[in-house]
């Protein structure tokens, strides 16, 4: 079972229909970035877990065995965050 890049980053576009989302990499690790203000007051956790709600059944099926995040409100992105 795999996903690709543009896989994960068209489930993201889903959820997250207002931000913009950057997914990179292959073999079950990769890299995702969402500019969302869909964030704003959620600490780190919460974002987290947003993100993890789409995708934990690629988690689950061993599709994606590992994801760096990077999650900002576009206040954050515009200060450099």
């Amino acid at each position: 079972m795999s996903i690709t890049s543009s896989e994960i980053e068209s489930l993201l576009a889903q959820q997250f229909s207002d931000a913009s989302i950057a997914a990179s990499g292959d073999n079950g690790s990769y890299q995702v970035q969402i500019i969302s203000d869909v964030f704003e007051g959620l600490n780190a956790v919460k974002r987290q877990q947003a993100v993890y709600r789409v995708l934990n059944p690629h988690i689950s099926s061993g599709a994606i065995h590992a994801i760096n995040m990077q999650l900002l409100t576009t206040g954050e992105q515009a200060a450099g965050n």
